[in-house]
């Protein structure tokens, strides 16, 4: 199956549809609200801010309870089980309101039910949710939504894929001075333990022209944070003659004064040449997520991940050579199939000399469709547990000496809202991506501010506005 975009033509569909949509919802006599909740990564926010950008084009309002919505949107995440179980449980808990209001309309949709057990098991245990649909017909939203209006009966859309793009989606922002930009979409690394190239397709880069435009226009907006999106933006542009780091060349030379984050980093694909755009840019973030996942090159080799130690420690080096701020940040599964205590031993000593300011540190969980589901896994998961704790403590003692380097430098922070460390405190977050809480008034959120750092916590850094 061939990656497509999606034509000018189909959009007018669902523009046309649009317009079904709003006829309808008129007749209720009042602004229908939608309940839209989505769960897990960035790339799930993003969809479902045009999920709503549709929503509100059709017509809606929105409301922060299901109880009183005319349309309930759950965008489910498949990374892992815990997640799944959350989602089955929320919408169980749709059933009270929809026997109160038959009228109601629930849709699920996203990564989670773009698997098909998973998409079955709802169709089968949740008789009352109306509208399933997977990751690839997102755009096929309005058109969706009407055939519930006018069919009166469930509708499941989840096509097999290897994706599409579609450009032109309204959006509806969940914030007036950050956003969220997709530039890729989908992955072809097929890493043992991850279902995402199942439910998300196979790698498609967005045209640069179309990202150019599109960050542009956020810069002249107003936006002060910028966040690129891709399940590996490191693979960006292969099928489009710029890589990822002429990109963000072209997107570090707009006048005024803003940040460029992105994620994720694939370390199999990193390269010096980014590390280098990083360290010369004017407006790129020094914070380099980069995920090893074990410290053990034959569990690396088992996950399928195409690096080993020994390029993934060099790529670390360099960063820390070429760019001395740098944060680091990682992701770490414990108790892969297969791993041994001696394995595991040796992603500790990795964090050890790596020296992460912080780490997202899971227990494996199993997808069911993936090669790591079909491994021994002979380690018990009391065992398991015992190793992540163990995990936990070495992280925490690093990170409680990782922000220490910052105490009494002065660091240009993006003002986000009220303090984490203190509510009667500001909190915002500094070129390198670490929370920085200060005192101030509200006038500053959505400024950048220089703040002189006083104080070293084992997450945040505490300072006051020099002058």
């Amino acid at each position: 199956m061939a990656v497509s975009s999606v034509s000018e033509e189909e959009l007018n569909e669902q523009r046309f549809f649009i317009q079904r949509v709003r006829a309808v919802t008129h007749l209720f006599g009042h602004t229908p609200l939608a309940f839209t909740h989505s769960y897990g990564c960035q790339q799930n926010v993003s969809d479902g801010e045009k999920i709503d950008g549709m929503l509100a084009e059709m017509g809606f309002g929105f409301t922060d309870s299901p109880e009183n919505a005319d349309l309930v949107l759950y965008n489910t995440c498949a990374v892992r089980e815990n997640a799944e179980n959350r989602v089955f449980g929320n919408v169980g808990a749709l059933k009270h309101y929809k026997e109160k209001n038959p009228e109601m309309v629930i849709a699920v949709c996203g990564c989670m039910v773009q698997q098909e057990h998973i998409a079955e098991r709802m169709k089968q245990r949740f008789p009352f949710v109306d509208l399933i649909f997977g990751t690839h017909v997102q755009h096929r939203f309005p058109e969706l939504l009407y055939g519930i209006y006018e069919k009166g009966r469930r509708i499941v859309c989840t096509p097999e894929s290897d994706g599409v793009v579609a450009e032109g989606l309204p959006v509806r922002r969940s914030e007036k001075f950050r956003a969220s930009v997709p530039i890729m979409y989908g992955c072809n690394n097929f890493c043992t333990f991850c279902v995402v190239p199942k439910v998300r397709g196979r790698e498609r880069s967005r045209e640069p022209a179309e990202v150019i435009a599109e960050v542009r226009g956020l810069v002249e907006s107003g936006y002060k944070e910028i966040l690129l999106l891709g399940q590996n933006v490191n693979s960006y542009g292969k099928d489009k003659g710029m890589n990822f780091p002429e990109l963000l060349r072209q997107l570090d030379g707009f006048d005024g004064e803003y940040l460029i984050e992105f994620m994720t980093s694939h370390p199999k694909d990193c390269s010096h040449e980014l590390i280098d755009v990083i360290a010369d840019s004017r407006h790129i973030s020094h914070h380099l997520h980069l995920p090893v996942q074990s410290g053990s090159d034959r569990i690396l080799k088992l996950m399928n991940r195409h690096y080993d130690t020994a390029k993934y420690l060099e790529l670390v080096d360099y960063a820390k050579s070429r760019i001395p701020d740098i944060q680091l940040t990682t992701d770490i599964i414990v108790g892969f199939p297969g791993e041994t205590r001696e394995d595991f031993l040796m992603t500790l000593e990795l964090m050890k000399r790596v020296k992460y300011d912080s780490a997202y540190t899971f227990i494996y969980s199993r997808r069911e469709g993936t090669k790591a589901a079909e491994m021994e896994d002979p380690v018990s998961g009391e065992e398991k547990g015992k190793w992540f704790r163990e995990l936990l403590d070495v992280q925490g003692s690093l990170g409680e000496k990782a922000y220490e380097r910052y105490v009494g430098s002065t660091l240009r922070v993006l003002c986000t809202g009220r303090g984490r460390t203190d509510e009667k405190l500001l909190t915002g977050r500094s070129r390198q991506n670490i929370i920085v809480d200060f005192a101030g008034g509200d006038e500053l959120i959505g400024q950048f501010a220089d703040i002189r750092i006083v104080k070293a916590l084992p997450w945040a850094l505490v300072g006051e506005p020099e002058g």
